[in-house]
């Protein structure tokens, strides 16, 4: 059968948008030659609606959505991902579901078996299950239908656990199928190409039929997905892989055993975790309707890495970099603001911040008498940059990128209120070391970032002659606790058992508890690791529990 694949970009409650992409892709696959047109999960609305499905009118107003779309539904069918109404009294108001329509009408209607509640993902929060999976028949074959999670159930996922039994795999096992379909909108992080492609070609292989797996691709507020539609044969053979990060419409045979395979399809670590970066923060702008950006340059890697994915974002004409420097400020830090702005090509303006700095200073000077100078007086710096970056925000209606890296977030090492404001922190779940290699290959084949912001100890150049590792200790030590406090979920002496020195991950597991309140109240990020603050972390800020 030839299934065309309709890897696309939604964006979350724009019902009339999405309806116009979905019948235009659908009408550019069946002229390419599809029998079956299959969408990601709830193309319709947009993945995840979150508590849009909790207003009055979201459901019925999706389902009026899907009514239009049907007008353009001809002879060849499609599977189109959206969420319908439970007409049962009891249970939650809705489905995660997939209609199968053809020649103007749903023929059959797929509920999602299996609703997420880890990491990210609150499903069983909106959606009633299903116990049953969905086989339909067309032109003679059986096709089950899945949606996302319904696959997530082998043993190499600890998630099953969660689903007491239920596998809808098992169920379809039974079925004779001739083809399965998964729906689905499943988030990227760094790692999870190989387990996805893992449970494709071992459901292929389970059921000894094709598989045809259709991903979302797009940036959604913290959530990335990265596309990555593919196809097997009975034997769990890929013969089909669509392009990473970028939408896809592609006419696959399920009967073609030779491979044709996109080149973004599998990539190296660095390429995809930028790729990642530059679409998130595109979609994050463009979807809320920014066309510019801002970014204050301090010659650090932190902000040079930002400045380039911006760059690639929104183009270098609607990028403006800021050297904001203070009466100790470098000047080779200044230098290398400017250099790299110069290789990127974008306006960049200075504004001195010593007068305003010293004006503050006079200001408190007669209520701070008689206290020593300490970190208050150091975060006035980057408060009154933080104060002008706004300015310049609101000017220019030019979002405010953020910098900090989660090595930085995650222990607290940045000022609330200063370095902290902005709309997006795009690498918020970069690790410091992470950063240094993703500016290193940056500069692969030839200097962007100037190699002495990459070479120079790291500095807040909040204080003369200060670095980091004076508050930290070096980074790869630093990364290594915190992937496991944060990501791993290690305790203390878990840590120390692996030879990290005790008073050191003490003091790092002690930061990254108190500082639960300023991550609160940060900008959102790009999620790219398999745990980032925000949405998938939910640590309450006033907790005493120790670990």
């Amino acid at each position: 059968m030839r299934i065309g694949l309709a890897q696309l970009n939604t964006i979350v409650g724009d019902l009339a948008g999405n309806r116009l992409k979905i019948i235009a892709a659908y009408e550019t696959l069946v002229e390419q030659g599809a029998e079956l047109v299959v969408f990601p999960e709830l193309a319709t609305c947009g993945y995840p609606p979150r508590d849009l499905l909790f207003k009055r009118r979201f459901v019925s107003h999706t389902e009026e959505s899907v009514n239009e779309i049907l007008k353009s539904i001809k002879d060849v069918p499609t599977l189109i991902g959206t969420v319908v109404a439970n007409t049962d009294e009891h249970g939650r108001h809705c489905y995660n579901a997939a209609v199968f329509c053809v020649n103007g009408q749903i023929k059959a209607t797929a509920r999602k078996c299996l609703l997420p509640t880890y990491d990210v993902f609150d499903e069983d929060r909106y959606f009633e299950p299903a116990t049953t999976v969905t086989v339909v028949e067309h032109a003679g074959q059986r096709i089950g239908i899945t949606i996302c999670e319904d696959i997530w159930t082998h043993p190499m996922i600890n998630t099953r656990r969660l689903y007491r039994g239920l596998d809808p795999l098992k169920q379809l096992a039974s079925e004779n199928c001739d083809l399965m379909v998964n729906l689905s909108a499943s988030p990227w992080h760094h790692g999870k190409n190989k387990a996805r492609q893992s449970l494709v070609t071992e459901a292929a292989k389970s059921l000894g039929c094709p598989v045809v797996y259709v991903n979302a691709i797009g940036g959604n507020d913290e959530l990335v997905f990265d596309g990555r539609s593919l196809v097997t044969d009975s034997e769990g053979f890929i013969t089909a892989g669509l392009s990473s990060f970028a939408e896809e419409f592609r006419v696959v045979d399920t009967a073609e055993k030779q491979p044709v395979i996109h080149a973004s399809f599998e990539q190296e670590d660095m390429k995809d975790i930028h790729d990642a970066l530059v679409l998130g923060l595109r979609d994050y702008a463009q979807k809320c309707g920014f066309k510019s950006a801002l970014i204050a340059l301090s010659g650090g890697i932190d902000s040079a890495l930002v400045a380039v994915i911006a760059k690639e974002a929104f183009g270098a004409k609607n990028l403006i970099g800021v050297s904001l420097p203070s009466s100790i400020s470098s000047e080779h830090s200044k230098d290398d603001a400017g250099i790299l702005a110069e290789n990127l090509g974008i306006r960049f303006e200075t504004i001195a911040i010593a007068d305003a700095v010293a004006a503050c200073d006079a200001s408190l000077a007669p209520i701070f008498a008689g206290l020593d100078d300490d970190v208050t007086e150091e975060n006035v710096q980057a408060r009154i940059r933080g104060v002008l970056m706004m300015a310049l925000s609101n000017k220019f209606g030019a979002i405010l990128l953020t910098t900090g890296n989660k090595s930085e977030i995650a222990v607290g090492y940045c000022t609330l209120y200063g370095d902290m404001c902005g709309g997006l922190a795009v690498i918020s779940d970069v690790f410091k070391t992470q950063a240094y290699d993703l500016a290193r290959w940056i500069n692969r084949e030839r200097e962007i970032i100037p190699v002495n912001t990459i070479e120079k100890p790291p500095s807040a150049e909040l204080r003369p002659g200060q670095e980091d590792q004076d508050s930290l200790p070096p980074y790869d030590q630093l990364d290594g606790i915190l992937r496991g406090y944060v990501e791993e979920g290690l305790s203390t002496s878990d840590l120390v058992a692996k030879g990290y020195p005790e008073d050191v991950v003490k003091d790092i597991v002690r930061k990254v508890d108190l500082n639960e309140y300023k991550r609160k109240q940060a900008a959102p990020g790009l999620k790219i690791t398999p745990l980032a603050f925000g949405v998938g972390r939910r640590i309450p800020i006033v907790q005493k529990y120790v670990s």
